[in-house]
């Protein structure tokens, strides 16, 4: 007879799988809450502990590492010298092992769940049966999804037993989870202790879904949610309306979220390629969103909208008037849908805690051989601000400052952003000089940058930057500080009669 070893924690449909394989003519073993089950239910089973002639103990811990469990799944089939010890040591073959692991991420994500709540759920047995069935696959069948039940159970009774290639794929899919499982696991213990560079490092995130391709057509792409600290970021969106995101649309939408974090009044974030092209903070969303816009009126077009107020009707109206891909914003009142929607593919996405900060995870990039880890930029400034300069900056000049030096933090460097009343005059991103950066944005502007406040995401090498500032109308430049000819700069700046800012912080995107 056939034997089945079933012990899950999630049991949703396990009661089905067990009934087919007992009319199929199965013997099932089982262990405590899954057993309990099967009973109540008029499912034949054996207890584990009538298996290995040992009782649970230690609260249960101890169930199933024992030689009558792992023999009997270890054991390679045609192997006589195999055949020959498990007849030995009274151990019978199992051929079937279905489990699922204590609920260890559920736990981790329950703020209510104490260290010991968390330590507790960590599995021992039943990871030790699923790597076990699965390093033998060529005898036994593993299943840890319940997804698979119905896979199984055709090919039981079609062929009256699991196909390899199925055998296989079941085995791979074990691997990957107790994988997962662990890293889980160690990733809580190094959040725990404060371990931020490991000497080595698994990463686990859990896929959101396929994508159609990745940055170009010829790519394949999937996009992964990680498992906490999900609020407020694009994976926690819903989509309520529009075509699926696309690998571009993900990575623009994120640039503008990003962006959007950095202001707290109402704010509307346009970006293309992931850097923002207009930015507009007012009294209501549709003020600001008219400001974003006129920043940048070419560039927006086929863009992302981020917003940290609900979109409503008159906001709705205006951004209809343009192709947008993207418009996430915390909600949309119900006549906003209903203007939005006329356009069948623009991607509308709810993000209730858009306004949310203070991500503690890091940034990961991939290079040829290695991956790049570094902690969060969630820094504005180093200390306080410093005036080097002989003329102050005026209150109005200090709030186009730190407007644009929010802006600023989120372009690609080299970059430049150029602000006046609470919105982008220009943004110069991604250059190769830092003059290209600034002749980028004052031609974007045209005449608005006159009056204007300049950001630079580092230092200006050169006095060069100055004397276009000061060509171009800018009255204000806030830079990090740092370089050998900064006096260059100072006494141009001064020169001219522009306040300049010291940060003390360099924000590089690259």
């Amino acid at each position: 007879m056939k034997r089945a070893l079933i012990s899950v924690f999630d049991k949703t449909n396990v009661v089905e799988f067990a009934r087919e394989l007992d009319k199929l003519g199965w013997e099932i073993i089982s262990t405590g809450g899954t057993s309990a089950k099967f009973k109540a239910e008029g499912i034949p089973v054996m207890d584990i502990s009538d298996l290995t002639q040992f009782p649970e103990c230690f609260d249960g811990r101890l169930k199933t590492i024992h030689p009558h469990v792992e023999g009997g799944i270890l054991a390679i089939r045609d192997n006589e010298m195999h055949q020959k010890q498990m007849k030995e040591l009274g151990i019978d073959p199992i051929d079937i092992v279905v489990c699922n692991l204590y609920p260890f991420k559920e736990t981790v994500l329950n703020p209510k769940s104490s260290h010991e709540d968390i330590v507790e759920n960590i599995d021992i047995g039943g990871p030790t049966m699923l790597r076990a069935a699965a390093k033998n696959y060529n005898f036994v069948s593993v299943i840890t999804d319940p997804k698979d039940y119905d896979t199984v159970i055709a090919e039981l009774k079609e062929k009256g037993e699991t196909s390899f290639e199925t055998k296989e794929y079941l085995a791979a899919k074990v691997f990957q989870h107790t994988a997962h499982y662990d890293a889980l696991i160690s990733n809580y213990f190094n959040t725990k202790l404060d371990i931020k560079s490991p000497d080595t490092i698994t990463l686990t995130y859990e896929k959101k879904q396929d994508l159609r391709y990745g940055e170009n057509p010829h790519q394949q792409a999937s996009f992964y949610a990680q498992i906490k600290e999900t609020e407020g970021t694009l994976t926690a969106a819903n989509k309520l309306h529009g075509k699926e995101l696309s690998y571009n649309n993900i990575g623009d939408t994120d640039g503008a979220l990003e962006t959007l974090k950095e202001y707290s009044e109402p704010t509307i974030v346009a970006a293309k390629h992931a850097n923002p092209c207009g930015i507009g903070s007012a009294e209501t969303i549709a003020e600001a969103f008219k400001k974003a816009y006129e920043a940048d009126p070419v560039s927006i077009f086929g863009g992302i909208v981020a917003s940290n107020r609900e979109i409503d009707a008159a906001t709705a109206e205006i951004m209809n008037k343009i192709f947008l891909e993207v418009i996430v914003a915390p909600s949309f009142s119900a006549e906003a849908l209903e203007i939005l929607t006329k356009k069948k593919n623009v991607r509308l996405l709810e993000l209730p805690e858009i306004l949310k900060t203070g991500y503690s995870t890091f940034k990961a990039r991939t290079v040829l051989g290695g991956l790049l880890i570094q902690e969060q930029d969630q820094k504005l400034i180093k200390d306080e601000l410093k005036v080097v300069t002989e003329r102050q900056p005026s209150e109005k000049e200090m709030e186009d400052l730190m407007f644009a030096w929010k802006a600023v933090k989120h372009a690609k460097s080299n970059g430049i952003a150029i602000a006046k009343d609470k919105t982008t005059t220009g943004v110069g991103p991604g250059q190769v000089s830092r003059i290209w950066a600034l002749e980028n944005a004052i031609r974007q502007g045209g005449e608005n940058i006159k009056g204007s406040a300049m950001a630079s995401d580092a230092f200006f090498p050169f006095g060069d930057c100055v004397e276009a500032a000061n060509e171009a109308g800018i009255t204000a430049i806030i830079q990090p500080g740092g370089s050998i000819r900064d006096q260059e700069s100072i006494d141009l700046a001064n020169k001219y009669g522009i306040a300049m800012v010291f940060t003390g912080m360099r924000h590089f995107k690259h």
